[in-house]
């Protein structure tokens, strides 16, 4: 038998009072959140924190006025267009919404909103520690040391590469890019970006940041390669053997994006012939699964999915999807809708 997360007492009570409309949550969210939630909405919480099943899921659909997702939910077509679908609004829970199906949502009439923003300043920090972990070859020390291996200091030993002078390429350049960015300058980075279109002169002055021709343009042209564009069929492996083969020698590549962005055996392959010094990624195309040549490669510092793991940051990201509740039930306009 299915586990259902819906089947709680707090749901029950809530489908028994039309008097406030009606929320689902899948997944745990910050206790501040959760409290908020509860006060303005009849809200069912997931307290188990299981993953909803496709059961779950339809229930929910059919039984609450909105849903409030996360990643981990697939919210397909066949959801939006079940019979008796009651959902109105999708306040998903967090930025990318490449695991809803919007243009199905569009038809239906179904509202979508994301969490742009909240999210900046915690996935920024995460991909400069993702290049400073892999310059500095930090993991690879750190397993040394702990399993006995550290024969203690010589002046060969573990050496990586300084970050001054160098050039970060990011590959996107909107919010996350531009504050990584920055952060990267105070460390003396120099920096290109590729983007569909150029950013504002200001932007680009503020940051001495140069836009490249091409994505093979700027995989030419950096030390360090960072993904920072949203998943979906447009972007799908768009980083894949050709992008890796125009790569400097002894690159380092880093995604904080989307795992299905990057052709993961191509990556394990540019790392294994030595094109690239290390690769290190906090996303990965299936989820929780991990490609097996990258989980064993030296070479990679690999974490999971913690972008934009920091409680700031994801308690933000929480009041902002109440936030575009709230307005969606108010008749106001939403104001993160992407659907």
């Amino acid at each position: 038998m299915n586990h259902d997360p819906n089947d709680t007492a707090a749901g029950r009570q809530a489908r028994d009072n039309p008097a406030r409309p009606v929320v689902r949550v899948t997944r745990r969210l910050p206790a501040p959140v959760e409290a908020e939630l509860s006060r303005r909405y009849d809200v069912t919480l997931n307290f188990s924190d299981m993953p909803f099943d496709r059961a779950s899921l339809e229930r929910a659909m059919v039984e609450a006025d909105a849903l409030v997702p996360t990643i981990t939910d697939r919210i397909d077509a066949a959801l939006l267009t079940m019979p008796g679908r009651r959902v109105r609004i999708l306040a998903n829970y967090g930025a990318g919404v490449d695991h809803i199906d919007l243009a199905a949502a569009r038809a239906a009439g179904v509202v979508v909103t994301n969490t742009p923003g909240a999210l900046t300043e915690a996935t920024a920090e995460l991909t400069i520690l993702l290049i400073l972990a892999t310059s500095r070859r930090a993991v690879e020390g750190d397993r040394d040391l702990r399993a006995g291996a550290w024969p203690g200091w010589h002046p060969t030993h573990s050496i990586g590469q300084g970050l001054s002078g160098r050039t970060l390429g990011l590959i996107g350049f909107g919010r996350i890019a531009q504050e990584t960015a920055r952060l990267a300058r105070a460390f003396g980075m120099r920096i290109a970006y590729y983007g569909r279109s150029p950013a504002a002169p200001e932007l680009e002055a503020a940051l001495e940041a140069v836009r490249m021709s091409s994505i093979m343009a700027l995989a030419e042209a950096a030390d360090v390669v960072s993904v920072h564009v949203p998943g979906g069929s447009e972007t799908y492996r768009m980083i894949d053997a050709s992008v890796f083969a125009a790569m400097r020698p002894g690159a380092i590549f880093v995604n904080t994006a989307r795992g299905s962005v990057v052709d993961e055996a191509a990556l394990a392959q540019a790392l294994d012939t030595g094109k690239l010094l290390a690769a290190g990624l906090d996303v990965y195309e299936n989820e929780p699964a991990v490609h097996p040549a990258l989980l064993t490669h030296p070479r990679t510092v690999l974490l999971p999915h913690l972008g934009s793991a920091t409680i700031e940051a994801r308690t933000a990201m929480g009041m902002q999807a109440i936030a575009n509740l709230d307005a969606f039930f108010s008749g106001r306009e939403v104001p993160d809708r992407v659907a």
